[in-house]
């Protein structure tokens, strides 16, 4: 068992990998960690004396005087050093730097600095200590106008408003998911050989796209999947991702259900559930009346549940919250509900006949690789 704790467990990665490292619960302990921390002296020493691992993620990205931002990073990792040489404990340390340590700005020095200080307090204490230098991440949940100009793009264009391009350059991306597990396999490598190493880490981008040519994708995403309800062409994982990133952004409890056309003659009705730019398997399912299915999650799965007869509930909460969405269905007027990414989700059979329900799920899923998570709706 690893106790890891992440520094910035609430932030845009720190979110994910917590929830990424809730995955693998018979070789990870999660020390929880709070921001509070870094203004009581007591619980971060606490907090640093129970892990194994720290994942620093903890820093501010924006600042209109960026003599702040530099300060509070710095100070950020001075204060996490202070701690673990006060408790006398040496934590395999893992330090989120940035490409921007080779600009001259604020933040570029501040993680420069950052990992410079991180690396002296490994060597003078025999730890293994290792500084990411990340590219551009980008995923669901993070902050528009904050974490990454993808994020402000789709929130932007689900939100009636229009992206502005401020500069077409040629960008270095990595998907959060990718970020985290790079992260995960990095703790299990060092964990496991057990010999001090000091390292600067290079962390792979997935792929290298203009400004413009990601507008352009989410701009058919959004004509293509929020104003149509098509699945658009996916032509490989990096844009299946891109694709999930923008479905987070819709306030989904004012966006589903969608109602589908109906098309009637003497012979009976005709309803299209489903127009698809990628493959994928569509099944159906018939459910007894209060029988409740599903109570999972998914990682990258892109999933429609299409209510073709009778009444059902179909319940949504995000990972990490509390909120539950609810929405009502009912076959005599065909709608469907798409599943976000790390949501669980469940349907139940709320009338009084045989409920009958369509899935779809996308191509791009192996489900030999690990994508459903099982967790109630209700905690």
């Amino acid at each position: 068992m690893i106790n890891i704790g992440i520094t910035g467990q609430a932030g845009f990665v720190g979110t994910y990998l917590y929830n990424l490292l809730g995955l693998y619960p018979q070789v990870v302990k999660r020390i929880p960690f709070e921001d509070a921390f870094f203004e009581e002296e007591s619980r971060l020493r606490a907090f640093v004396k129970q892990c194994d691992v720290i994942v620093h993620l903890a820093a501010m990205n924006r600042h209109p005087d960026p003599r702040i931002l530099y300060e509070t990073n710095i100070r950020l990792v001075k204060q996490l050093i202070k701690a673990m040489e006060e408790e006398n404990v040496t934590p395999y340390v893992l330090f989120s730097s940035s490409t921007q340590e080779e600009r001259d700005n604020e933040y570029g020095c501040s993680k420069r600095e950052g990992r410079a200080l991180l690396e002296e307090w490994a060597k003078q204490n025999q730890a293994s200590f290792t500084g990411l230098i990340v590219p551009n991440v980008y995923g669901p949940f993070g902050r528009p106008n904050y974490n990454s100009f993808i994020a402000t793009f789709c929130h932007k264009l689900t939100h009636n408003e229009q992206p502005e391009v401020l500069t077409d350059s040629n960008v270095k991306l990595i998907y959060v998911g990718s970020l985290c597990n790079y992260i995960y396999k990095k703790i299990q490598t060092r964990i496991n050989e057990n010999i001090p190493v000091i390292e600067r880490d290079v962390v792979p981008y997935d792929f290298e796209k203009k400004v413009t040519e990601i507008l352009n994708l989410f701009q058919d995403y959004k004509r293509l999947y929020f104003d149509q309800g098509s699945i658009p062409v996916l032509r490989d994982p990096n844009e299946v991702n891109l694709f999930n990133t923008f479905r987070c952004y819709i306030d989904y409890s004012g966006h589903f259900p969608i109602k589908l056309i109906q098309h009637s003659d003497p012979r009976g009705v005709f309803v299209e559930t489903i127009r698809l730019g990628i493959g994928g398997q569509v099944s159906f399912s018939t459910t007894i009346p209060g029988i409740t299915r599903g109570n999972h999650y998914h990682t990258r799965k892109i999933e429609r549940f299409t209510v073709i007869k009778g009444k059902a509930r179909i319940q949504l909460r995000k990972i990490g919250t509390e909120e539950v969405l609810n929405f009502e269905l009912d076959g005599s007027e065909p709608a469907y509900v798409d599943m976000p990414i790390w949501y669980t989700h469940n349907i139940t059979n709320i009338g009084k006949d045989e409920l009958y329900t369509q899935f779809w799920i996308n191509e791009w899923y192996d489900p030999e690789d690990g994508d459903t998570y099982f967790e109630p709706i209700k905690k």
